[in-house]
């Protein structure tokens, strides 16, 4: 006897039901389970109540949340060109996993998906002023609201943030780029933020390429470790490369009560405290690596 093939019912639309068939429909019916995330989520709702919309509402055609998740879903399937949207407009999938009406509504003769024109006006609406700390804060909102739901809602005890500097090489004269001497090359330098037990991106913020490693990093990492507390775990703690340690955010850091690590670029002081620990102990090596901690106090002159 055949097997019975599984259905899925979204909780988004009850009317739709997915099974594996052998017809080929669309390449991109993986859409509509990408909306069923997005749904349990919330935060395309959560974006919409935070962010900006400067059109008049009686020309409005595709709401707000709508041209979100179409633009959402075009990049999750692998549709990276926004011409590709004209080209997918009447895809069966997509219109259904996009739409907020229900059953098969989507599917009605004259309903589409926005056009490349559309969404590139969603684009210019996104980069608005107000609506640039809505869009920073939703990656960290996201990655919080998925941790909640695997600990069954409650947050994390402990969360280590990886704070660095990225740089984004460009090729050629686009704003806020600029020549910088350490990478050696023309580039935008932002500074990013991820969870080191869980990989998850926390927070990013754009720079010139001229920026030094350290430049805004005070403001950032204090705004973020209070919106993680806040959302995510108890305790956040950050860990930094050689380019931040600088007195401003160190102190920052001590005067809220934030544990940190951070390296330390090397000196004849730092490696003369250092030298009588950098041997390997008399013996035969071990079979396994091992690993040493000493600790250490200094203190520098300036």
């Amino acid at each position: 006897m055949g097997e019975t093939p599984s259905t899925f019912h979204p909780s988004f639309n009850a009317g739709v039901v997915i099974e594996a068939r052998v017809e080929r429909l669309t390449s991109d019916a993986g859409a509509v389970i990408v909306r069923e995330v997005m749904e349990r989520s919330g935060i395309i709702e959560w974006l919409t109540e935070r962010l900006h919309d400067p059109r008049q509402p009686h020309l409005v055609t595709y709401p707000l949340a709508d041209l979100l998740r179409t633009m959402l879903l075009l990049f999750a399937q692998g549709w990276r060109d926004q011409d590709d949207a004209d080209a997918l407009r009447l895809d069966p999938a997509l219109r259904l996993a996009v739409a907020g009406t229900r059953s098969t509504t989507p599917l009605a003769e004259g309903a589409h998906l926005a056009s490349q024109p559309t969404l590139s006006r969603l684009l210019d609406i996104l980069t608005l002023e107000p609506n640039r700390p809505a869009l920073r804060e939703a990656v960290g909102e996201l990655a919080a609201r998925r941790l909640r739901a695997e600990r069954g809602g409650h947050k994390l005890r402990y969360l280590t943030v990886d704070v660095d500097g990225l740089p984004v090489e460009v090729h050629g004269e686009q704003p806020g780029s600029a020549w910088n001497g350490h990478y050696h090359q023309r580039m935008y330098h932002p500074i990013i933020a991820c969870a080191a037990e869980t990989g998850d991106l926390l927070d990013a913020r754009l720079r010139p390429g001229n920026a030094h490693t350290a430049a805004g990093a005070l403001d950032f990492v204090l705004d973020l470790v209070d919106r993680l507390e806040g959302s995510m775990c108890q305790v956040a703690a950050v860990r930094m490369d050689a380019g931040f340690p600088e007195e401003r955010l160190l102190a920052g850091l001590e005067a809220r009560g934030t544990p940190y690590v951070a390296r330390l670029r090397n000196n004849r002081a730092l490696d003369r405290l250092a030298g009588p620990y950098l041997k390997r102990p008399p013996g035969r090596p071990p079979a396994e690596p091992r690993l040493w901690l000493h600790e250490l106090e200094y203190q520098a002159g300036p």
